[in-house]
């Protein structure tokens, strides 16, 4: 396996809010909304919003 496979197999998806833009990178996490660096998406709590506009998770898309 290359070193760029080993790269993308780790790296987490960044998910984009569609209100305001706000982009969620799993290696940054919340800090401000008590969510630690490394945590994926799909792990953040149900009741977590967007910092900037304060729409939930099912307002976000996957960034490609």
């Amino acid at each position: 396996m290359s070193e760029s496979e080993v790269e993308s197999e780790t790296e987490m998806d960044k998910y984009i809010c569609t209100v305001c833009q706000y982009v969620y990178d799993p290696a940054e996490g919340d800090p401000e909304g008590g969510v630690e660096p490394g945590t994926p998406f799909e792990e953040l709590p149900d009741d977590w919003v967007c910092p900037d506009c304060g729409v939930g998770k099912d307002m976000f898309e996957k960034m490609e």
